[in-house]
């Protein structure tokens, strides 16, 4: 049986990104991104893990082709997502236009590894029979982001999570961003809501808080973590995503949850400056946290 050291399961979805400056189609969700990442740093032990209709496995190929191991599962339809930004990088109006069938136990059998990140885009994506059978493969991570959206006619609307209680026992690192956190735990102050996070039962709690950096908390002590100043602002579109890749790619070498969360801070600076996924190198991401 192969353990791989790093797995994302999530969907590769067919994005239009529409900003001020311009609108462009591209493939997206949190799987595209973290392969197209971490390809940038080292693929040796990764797994993705997607589903997608037939006829986008054209893109799966192409992440084949660089170097990346893929499990793909069959769907009947491609995630479809509008991502709609104005002058603030920071919000954004979001409508689904088509949902793919979500993940099962009998699809994710044979997939095992040290670190599990569910990329979640919707609510339904992955049920809590699912999140339960996959801690018991590996440390379960989580970006909640999906479990806090609900599509009503194509369009996205930020609702609590019902099963949260029971499933966050489950999960030993989660990600939110300051929306996602206050709709996940009632509260507007990031240390509070990450107290009430881990009381719930996560051991690494990430808040990503915008140009206002982040914070991490596990093993009873917070971490501030400094946002890097970016050259220019184009797409914070798979920002969220990539701030995962540097972290769990990170934690899984050893790094303390301080040196992960900078890693993971300066990796965001540089996605932001461009559209697409992160195509930096590991130097360029130390120079950022430790300039000359």
């Amino acid at each position: 049986m192969s353990v791989h050291d790093l797995c994302c399961i999530g969907y590769i979805t067919q994005d239009k990104i529409v900003t001020t400056k311009n609108t462009i189609y591209m493939p997206g969700g949190t799987s595209f991104y973290f392969a197209h990442a971490i390809k940038h740093l080292d693929p040796n032990g990764f797994l993705l893990v997607t589903s997608l209709a037939h006829t986008e496995m054209n893109v799966v190929e192409d992440i084949r082709k660089e170097g990346i191991e893929v499990k793909a599962l069959p769907s009947a339809r491609s995630v479809c997502f509008e991502n709609i930004y104005g002058e603030n990088q920071n919000e954004r109006t979001q409508r689904v236009t088509a949902k793919a069938d979500p993940f099962t136990m009998e699809g994710l059998q044979d997939v095992n590894a040290r670190i599990i990140h569910l990329g979640s885009l919707l609510a339904d994506d992955f049920s809590l029979d699912v999140i339960k059978y996959l801690s018991g493969k590996g440390l379960l991570s989580v970006d909640v982001q999906g479990f806090l959206r609900k599509v009503d006619n194509e369009k996205v609307l930020p609702v609590d999570w019902p099963e949260k209680r029971e499933a966050l026992k489950h999960i030993h690192i989660l990600k939110a961003n300051e929306t996602e956190m206050e709709v996940l735990t009632g509260c507007k102050e990031p240390h509070e809501a990450a107290l009430l996070i881990a009381d719930w039962g996560v051991k690494e709690v990430l808040l990503t808080l915008g140009d206002k950096g982040s914070l991490i908390y596990a093993k009873g002590q917070f971490h501030e973590i400094p946002a890097y100043s970016a050259l220019q602002i184009v797409d914070a579109t798979g920002c969220g995503d990539t701030y995962m890749v540097g972290y769990l790619y990170m934690r899984n070498k050893g790094a303390s949850y301080r040196e992960a969360g900078c890693f993971a801070a300066a990796m965001c600076t540089i996605k932001l400056q461009t559209h697409g996924p992160f195509c930096g190198t590991e130097a360029e991401i130390r120079r950022i946290i430790n300039p000359a």
